[in-house]
């Protein structure tokens, strides 16, 4: 549990990007999380055994690591795409990640592994197993299953919140799920400023997730021209 006390109070920066995005070149990934390494980030999430091993040579820092299709799916509202199985789980593990983030929500899983058997599994591994949520409900069911951290990350990605407001992390399930459960609570999901963050910590959060904010141009650039 040391790469827990590690990510306490930490902010931990997502640096992903799609097939086809200029960033998703190896190289250009590699400077990308050489970067946000440079300016203190206190870890990694990441996508997919690549970026995974080519971090683990940069930082002993925690790497959450995460498998993802190149496309997402037509109907990736409605099923499960994040480190769907036990066979994700391994790749992500081999790689060298620390924490195994999965799908914890209620959506549709196409594979045959349940949550029971992510779960099982990364505790064999002695990895942190870390679940991505949308609901207050999805999460204590997380918790009862015996996750480690449970995150914010689905919030408005899902069937049951894409009514929520897109414009801002979603701070009341924060607040709800840093006051009703005993596990650690990650706050992740359109941060866009450091007064978000500081929000964030004073909401309860354990640590926050930071992404599109830092790590994808396009999409900065395009609040700017929208603004």
């Amino acid at each position: 549990m040391d790469v827990l006390e590690k990510i306490k109070n930490k902010v931990i920066i997502s640096s992903q990007a799609m097939p086809g995005e200029p960033l998703y070149e190896e190289n250009a990934m590699k400077a990308m999380i050489k970067s946000v390494l440079n300016g203190g980030a206190g870890g990694l999430r990441l996508a997919g055994e690549r970026d995974i091993k080519n971090a683990r040579k940069m930082t002993d820092l925690p790497i959450i690591g995460i498998t993802k299709p190149d496309k997402l799916p037509e109907n990736w509202i409605e099923r499960v795409y994040i480190t769907p199985s036990r066979e994700d789980a391994k790749k992500v593990v081999d790689a060298g990640a620390d924490i195994v983030a999965f799908d914890g929500t209620s959506r549709n899983r196409e594979c045959a592994d349940t949550l029971e058997d992510l779960i099982a599994f990364v505790r064999k591994e002695q990895k942190i197993a870390m679940a991505d949520i949308s609901t207050k409900e999805e999460a204590i069911n997380c918790e009862k299953l015996g996750v480690d951290i449970v995150s914010t990350t689905l919030a408005g990605y899902t069937k049951e919140t894409q009514n929520i407001d897109m414009s801002s992390p979603d701070w009341t399930l924060l607040s709800e799920l840093t006051k009703s459960l005993k596990c650690p609570v990650i706050l992740e999901g359109r941060i866009w400023t450091p007064e978000d963050v500081r929000r964030a910590f004073e909401l309860g959060a354990y640590a926050v997730v930071v992404g599109s904010a830092v790590t994808r141009p396009q999409l900065i650039t395009k609040r700017f021209i929208e603004a």
